[in-house]
């Protein structure tokens, strides 16, 4: 007979390899499920994890494009894995991420066409307030009155969707777009708009703000106080509240973090890539960012490379659908393989499997 027998201690040969394995159960399964649609395998897998970097005829542009959409990515999940450290399960990011986009845009917009440095800064910090806002709502309700965060922080995304297409085709609604839903363009406006600093690179001010996160969160996690306060909440509730721990002001602290980080990369999004709020800006980082979180083992710099290569299966899966022709829900499928199969092989850091005779009643 197959049993689990847990652990006396969490394995940290599992704990580093189980993103590896899980990738690699992810490209033999994704393997799989392209050659039942009829597509080849090997080619599939290939355009998706090496032209993007390394194809004379696509890398020109690929290349830059990884560090445009691993950015807010970066960003969403640092704010998400301060929270998770401590047990606080924030699944709303896209709606924080949605608000921090409104709402910094809404600044911004409010003061058009002044030509000042002073408006983006501005805006930035208008974005971040509108995630930590919207992240207050699910704290307030759990610490007040014990509602669960999950399902709190989750309703919340289809509020803020709803808030976003009023905003599109209502109030922030460009007067000179001939009555079509949409802002005016952040692009052509160029006090906001979030261009390249290095030309080629990808790299705009979203793509700064994430490294500084990574350095930061981990100077919090590792060296600060408010990082221990934060690990033991997590790890030892009982610890947490006997040691004088306040969990109000974690869950508050936690879920602000990750509120203002989704809220400034929804703004850096919107004055950037995206160029303008419209009906269909959200584009799932909210999501997403979950499994950066987690392939990234909850650590800033794991998260770092777990963002680049959920950066790169973005990249390669539009290139897939455009030069194989395979269907998009195929490549969102093979992205959440990440997470199942690191959820599964996760089971082993805590857990050895044992074989045992049959028991004689």
């Amino acid at each position: 007979m197959i049993r689990l027998e847990k652990r006396p201690n969490p394995s940290r040969l599992w704990t580093a390899l189980t993103p590896v394995l899980a990738v690699v159960l992810t490209m033999l399964v994704g393997g799989i499920m392209f050659a039942l649609l009829g597509k080849p395998p090997l080619e599939a897998i290939r355009t998706i994890f090496w032209d993007p970097l390394f194809h004379p005829q696509f890398a020109g542009y690929s290349r830059p494009q990884l560090l445009v959409k691993a950015g807010p990515l970066i960003l969403i999940a640092i704010g998400l894995s301060v929270g998770f450290r401590a047990g606080i399960w924030n699944i709303g990011a896209e709606g924080q991420y949605i608000m921090g986009a409104v709402c910094g845009a809404a600044v911004g917009l409010a003061f058009y066409p002044a030509d000042t440095w002073l408006l983006f800064p501005l805006m930035a910090i208008a974005g971040a307030l509108g995630g930590w806002a919207w992240a207050m709502i699910p704290a307030f309700l759990k610490t007040r009155f014990g509602t669960n965060e999950i399902l709190v922080s989750l309703m919340l995304v289809y509020v803020a969707e709803n808030i976003l297409a009023s905003a599109s085709a209502g109030w922030l609604r460009n007067p000179e777009g001939m009555g079509f839903p949409g802002s005016r363009n952040f692009k052509q406006w160029a006090s906001v708009y979030n261009d390249e600093l290095v030309i080629n690179t990808g790299m705009h001010w979203g793509v700064v703000a994430a490294f500084i996160a990574v350095i930061a969160a981990y100077v919090l996690m590792a060296r600060h106080i408010q990082g221990f306060n934060i690990r033991l909440t997590g790890e030892a509730p009982r610890a947490a509240r006997f040691s004088g721990v306040s969990p109000a002001r974690i869950i508050f602290l936690c879920l602000g973090i990750s509120g203002a980080l989704a809220g400034m990369a929804g703004l850096f999004e919107v004055t950037g890539p995206a160029g303008q709020i419209s009906i269909d800006f959200n584009s799932g980082y909210g999501f997403t960012a979950i499994i950066v979180a987690f392939l990234g083992r909850l650590n800033p710099f794991g998260i770092l490379l777990a963002g680049l290569l959920m950066a790169l299966t973005y990249i390669g899966g539009e290139l897939a659908q455009l030069m194989l022709g395979l269907p998009g829900a195929s490549i969102q499928l093979f992205q959440g393989m990440l997470l199942f199969f690191l959820l599964a092989t996760d089971v082993f850091t805590n857990y050895r499997v044992r074989l045992t005779g049959r028991e004689v009643a």
